[in-house]
Protein backbone atom coordinates (compact mmCIF):
# COMPACT_ATOMS: atom_id res chain seq x y z
CA UNK A 1 0.00 0.00 0.00
CA UNK A 2 0.85 3.43 -0.59
CA UNK A 3 0.38 6.32 2.12
CA UNK A 4 0.55 10.35 1.41
CA UNK A 5 0.40 12.88 3.66
CA UNK A 6 2.21 16.90 4.32
CA UNK A 7 6.16 17.09 3.70
CA UNK A 8 8.05 18.22 6.79
CA UNK A 9 6.31 15.59 9.62
CA UNK A 10 6.50 16.07 13.07
CA UNK A 11 4.51 14.20 15.61
CA UNK A 12 1.03 12.53 13.90
CA UNK A 13 2.69 12.30 10.55
CA UNK A 14 5.76 10.26 12.10
CA UNK A 15 3.64 8.22 14.61
CA UNK A 16 1.11 7.30 12.12
CA UNK A 17 3.60 5.79 9.57
CA UNK A 18 5.05 3.97 12.61
CA UNK A 19 1.32 2.71 13.73
CA UNK A 20 0.60 1.74 10.09
CA UNK A 21 4.02 -0.38 9.47
CA UNK A 22 3.73 -2.18 13.12
CA UNK A 23 0.05 -2.87 13.12
CA UNK A 24 -1.38 -2.27 9.24
CA UNK A 25 1.08 -3.04 6.47
CA UNK A 26 4.62 -3.75 7.36
CA UNK A 27 5.45 -3.01 3.42
CA UNK A 28 3.85 0.43 3.43
CA UNK A 29 5.63 3.11 1.14
CA UNK A 30 5.02 6.55 2.19
CA UNK A 31 5.03 9.86 0.40
CA UNK A 32 5.47 13.42 1.58
CA UNK A 33 4.58 16.27 -0.96
CA UNK A 34 3.67 19.83 0.01
CA UNK A 35 0.37 20.50 1.78
CA UNK A 36 -2.03 21.90 -1.03
CA UNK A 37 -0.50 18.67 -3.11
CA UNK A 38 -1.74 15.94 -0.96
CA UNK A 39 -5.35 15.16 -2.12
CA UNK A 40 -4.38 15.90 -5.89
CA UNK A 41 -1.44 13.25 -5.37
CA UNK A 42 -3.13 11.00 -3.93
CA UNK A 43 -5.95 10.24 -6.37
CA UNK A 44 -2.75 10.95 -9.35
CA UNK A 45 -0.58 7.82 -7.13
CA UNK A 46 -3.41 5.39 -5.71
CA UNK A 47 -2.10 6.31 -2.19
CA UNK A 48 -3.94 6.53 0.79
CA UNK A 49 -3.77 10.35 2.38
CA UNK A 50 -3.56 10.33 6.18
CA UNK A 51 -3.41 13.43 8.64
CA UNK A 52 -4.06 16.36 5.61
CA UNK A 53 -7.46 18.04 5.66
CA UNK A 54 -10.39 16.28 3.42
CA UNK A 55 -8.52 12.51 3.95
CA UNK A 56 -10.66 9.95 6.33
CA UNK A 57 -7.92 9.20 8.19
CA UNK A 58 -7.90 12.86 9.62
CA UNK A 59 -8.17 14.67 13.06
CA UNK A 60 -11.92 14.25 14.82
CA UNK A 61 -13.83 15.39 17.54
CA UNK A 62 -16.47 13.56 19.99
CA UNK A 63 -18.09 16.54 21.88
CA UNK A 64 -15.44 19.02 22.96
CA UNK A 65 -12.91 16.33 22.76
CA UNK A 66 -10.07 16.15 19.68
CA UNK A 67 -8.58 12.88 18.52
CA UNK A 68 -5.90 12.59 16.02
CA UNK A 69 -5.29 10.71 12.91
CA UNK A 70 -3.65 8.20 14.98
CA UNK A 71 -6.52 7.59 16.65
CA UNK A 72 -8.66 7.45 13.34
CA UNK A 73 -6.52 4.79 12.05
CA UNK A 74 -6.76 2.77 15.16
CA UNK A 75 -10.37 2.91 14.83
CA UNK A 76 -10.40 2.15 11.25
CA UNK A 77 -8.26 -0.54 11.27
CA UNK A 78 -9.97 -1.93 14.73
CA UNK A 79 -6.70 -1.83 16.59
CA UNK A 80 -7.36 -3.37 19.77
CA UNK A 81 -4.01 -3.65 21.75
CA UNK A 82 -4.71 -1.86 25.35
CA UNK A 83 -0.33 -0.61 24.54
CA UNK A 84 -1.16 1.06 21.47
CA UNK A 85 -4.15 2.49 22.50
CA UNK A 86 -2.05 4.24 26.11
CA UNK A 87 0.24 5.09 22.84
CA UNK A 88 -2.76 7.34 21.34
CA UNK A 89 -2.93 9.28 24.33
CA UNK A 90 -0.02 10.12 24.70
CA UNK A 91 0.68 11.13 20.41
CA UNK A 92 -2.98 12.59 21.25
CA UNK A 93 -1.57 15.27 23.67
CA UNK A 94 1.38 16.16 21.76
CA UNK A 95 -0.44 16.61 18.84
CA UNK A 96 -3.83 18.00 19.52
CA UNK A 97 -4.62 20.68 22.42
CA UNK A 98 -6.39 18.22 25.16
CA UNK A 99 -6.81 19.52 28.33
CA UNK A 100 -5.92 16.03 30.06
CA UNK A 101 -2.45 15.36 28.11
CA UNK A 102 -0.31 13.01 29.56
CA UNK A 103 2.64 14.34 30.62
CA UNK A 104 4.72 11.75 28.30
CA UNK A 105 3.10 13.99 25.69
CA UNK A 106 5.43 17.22 26.52
CA UNK A 107 8.67 14.81 26.00
CA UNK A 108 6.99 13.53 22.70
CA UNK A 109 6.65 16.71 21.44
CA UNK A 110 9.88 18.42 21.91
CA UNK A 111 11.45 15.08 20.72
CA UNK A 112 9.38 15.09 17.50
CA UNK A 113 10.32 19.09 17.20
CA UNK A 114 13.91 18.13 17.96
CA UNK A 115 14.00 15.20 15.10
CA UNK A 116 12.23 17.20 12.51
CA UNK A 117 14.82 20.07 12.87
CA UNK A 118 18.08 17.60 12.69
CA UNK A 119 16.69 15.76 9.81
CA UNK A 120 17.44 15.95 6.39
CA UNK A 121 14.29 14.63 4.73
CA UNK A 122 10.39 13.28 6.10
CA UNK A 123 12.21 10.04 5.53
CA UNK A 124 15.65 10.17 8.01
CA UNK A 125 12.61 11.92 10.25
CA UNK A 126 10.97 8.37 10.28
CA UNK A 127 14.21 6.16 10.23
CA UNK A 128 15.49 8.33 13.60
CA UNK A 129 12.00 8.90 15.82
CA UNK A 130 10.68 5.36 14.67
CA UNK A 131 12.86 3.48 17.91
CA UNK A 132 11.11 6.31 20.15
CA UNK A 133 7.90 5.08 19.21
CA UNK A 134 8.87 1.17 19.45
CA UNK A 135 10.18 2.57 23.16
CA UNK A 136 7.13 3.97 23.75
CA UNK A 137 4.93 1.15 22.66
CA UNK A 138 7.20 -0.65 25.41
CA UNK A 139 6.90 1.82 27.97
CA UNK A 140 2.76 1.52 27.46
CA UNK A 141 2.91 -2.02 27.76
CA UNK A 142 4.74 -1.80 31.08
CA UNK A 143 2.33 0.88 32.07
CA UNK A 144 -1.09 -1.81 31.00
CA UNK A 145 0.91 -4.48 32.73
CA UNK A 146 0.85 -2.64 35.98
CA UNK A 147 -2.57 -1.35 35.59
CA UNK A 148 -1.63 1.99 35.55
CA UNK A 149 -3.48 3.20 32.56
CA UNK A 150 -4.40 6.83 31.10
CA UNK A 151 -7.56 8.79 30.39
CA UNK A 152 -9.95 8.77 27.09
CA UNK A 153 -8.86 5.85 24.89
CA UNK A 154 -9.99 5.50 21.32
CA UNK A 155 -13.54 4.25 20.81
CA UNK A 156 -12.78 0.35 19.84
Amino acid sequence: MKWITREKARVDRIACPWLIRKFVDPDAVFLFVPRDRVIEEAKRTGAIPFDTPGAELFHYKEGDYEFVTFDSIIRKYKLRDDALLELAKIVRGADASIPDAPPESAGLEAAATGFNLIAKDDFENMRMQFPLYDALYEYCKSKVKEGSLLKHSVKR
